[in-house]
């Protein structure tokens, strides 16, 4: 099959709370008369992104155009979930001019893509580009990226200390699979601290890639979609921190749901999640909750010491009117504490 009929497939990876989200609404929202469609992938049961996003393009892209994936992480249900969710979508008699899949904040793009190698697929789409989008004030605050000089000294010292990062392993196989990196919140950091953390960015992505500052995903999706990649042609030159592993696990993390009651205005919601947040191990808290007296709801955001809200849209008639949170951790944090916390 020719590359001109391929479905071309533009892959959003990101850590937690990096503006994965901002970003494909904004391109939704400017995509035109491109019909795209999406597949949301949540690291946890309940599916906060994919509802956020459904119908944010209209007739661009329907919510019918919007698939989501909560069994685990996209990286890990390739054949059981990804295959099959990607075939219905293609098996439409009036199929999409492009496909987005946004994966969870703890997936590597790496074995996603290597599963367009599959013949079955691959005959059938391209992987036009993997852009990876990182929290800019995040990286300013080392916050994933550990001082090598720091840790030599420190494991001279004591050779018993383990310093590996599971975090910073995630983020450095998404820079190294990326095509593009969006680095987000760019208004957050003055002009010395965005220099250091492009610097930083594009010393450890492949040298063909640049790093933009993007502030609200306010990016023209003619920059994201067509960038021509076909990335499945040459993954495996692009390099992981799990390159030797059959299959990776995601026992660094834990996930939990927390229902909460109504709030009668937003920001005791809101104080509530930043508490959480202050919780040893708290990576990341978003939901979607009821406020007593408002017919919208409103989305919750949060990760580090920030915490973003808004009212996205009008409850539906035929939805209950249920408040919950996901709360995403490293492995072994107090999720009775942070539990009691939210529902405080």
């Amino acid at each position: 099959m020719a590359l001109e009929t391929k479905v071309p497939v533009t892959v959003i990876t990101g850590f937690l709370g990096a503006g994965k989200t901002s970003l494909i609404r904004h391109m939704l929202e400017n995509a035109g008369s491109k019909k795209l469609a999406l597949i949301i992938n949540e690291f946890g049961d309940l599916g906060i992104d994919g509802d956020i996003l459904k119908g944010c393009g209209d007739e661009t892209c329907s919510e019918e155009d919007v698939l989501e994936l909560t069994n685990g992480c996209i990286c890990c249900t390739v054949a059981d979930d990804f295959i099959p969710t990607l075939e219905k979508l293609l098996n439409r008699e009036e199929r999409p001019d492009q496909i987005v899949i946004e994966t969870s904040g703890l997936a590597l793009p790496k074995p996603l893509i290597k599963a367009f190698q599959w013949p079955e697929i691959r005959s059938r789409t391209t992987v036009d580009g993997v852009i990876t989008v990182v929290d800019g004030p995040a990286v300013n605050s080392g916050l994933f990226a550990n001082d090598p000089d720091l840790i030599k000294k420190q494991r001279e010292a004591d050779p018993s200390l383990d310093h590996e990062n599971p975090l910073e392993e995630v983020f450095n196989d998404q820079l190294a699979c990326a095509d593009m990196v969006i680095v987000s919140k760019s208004d957050m950091l003055d002009e010395k601290n965005l220099t250091d953390v492009l610097t930083l960015i594009n010393k450890n992505s492949r040298t063909s890639v640049e790093a933009i500052p993007v502030v609200h995903g306010r990016l023209d999706p003619k920059v994201i979609l067509g960038v021509g990649a076909a990335v499945e042609d040459e993954v495996d030159t692009r390099p992981s921190c799990h390159d030797d592993e059959e299959d990776h696990e995601h026992d660094d993390f834990d996930t939990i749901t927390v229902n909460i009651s109504a709030a009668c205005v937003p920001i005791d919601t809101v104080n509530r999640v930043k508490l959480a947040l202050d919780q040893e191990g708290v990576l990341r808290i978003k939901g979607v909750t009821e406020i007593r007296g408002k017919e919208a709801r409103l989305v919750i955001q949060g990760v580090g010491g920030r915490v973003d809200y808004y009212y996205d849209r009008p409850w539906n008639l035929s939805e209950s009117r249920n408040s919950q949170l996901v709360v995403i951790g490293l492995k072994g944090f107090d999720c009775d504490a942070v539990e009691t916390i939210l529902k405080n």
